[in-house]
């Protein structure tokens, strides 16, 4: 009998617990930036996770580790689904978003279709460009 009241007790805890951390999030709000994966130049190399911040209309791509990349001028040139391979390495449900910046360099960022269209407000499209959204 002592034994349910333990796990009551415990149970009763672990819940207050989770309740407040989860208030405390919600007072907190929104996390700033688009979470997401990137590599760079678009095409080759490895994916790294990250978030993209944009301020005062110039983005900036901020790896977990490393340094963060600068998007002057950055727009994007292109949506599409991760392919098979792709897949393996990032989430097979994200959308994978080619954009572009000065100085000719390119780059791929990964997102979650419900943060697509955050992704594509922070960077202008080519007008030449239609994304396949869902």
């Amino acid at each position: 009998m002592i034994e349910y009241v333990v796990i009551a007790v415990a149970g009763g805890g672990a819940g207050w617990l989770l309740r407040r951390k989860h208030l405390r999030r919600l007072a907190a709000g929104p996390a700033a930036g688009i979470p997401g994966m990137a590599r760079r130049p678009a095409g080759e190399g490895r994916w790294r996770t990250g978030t993209l911040y944009v301020d005062q209309g110039a983005a900036r791509w901020v790896p977990r580790r490393g340094e963060p990349v600068p998007l002057p001028g950055g727009r994007a040139t292109g949506v599409r689904v991760p392919s098979v391979r792709e897949g393996m390495s990032i989430n097979p449900g994200s959308r994978i978003v080619t954009c572009a910046y000065e100085g000719g360099g390119t780059i791929d960022i990964a997102v979650m279709p419900l943060d697509l269209r955050a992704l594509l407000a922070a960077l202008p499209q080519d007008p030449a460009e239609t994304p396949d959204t869902p």
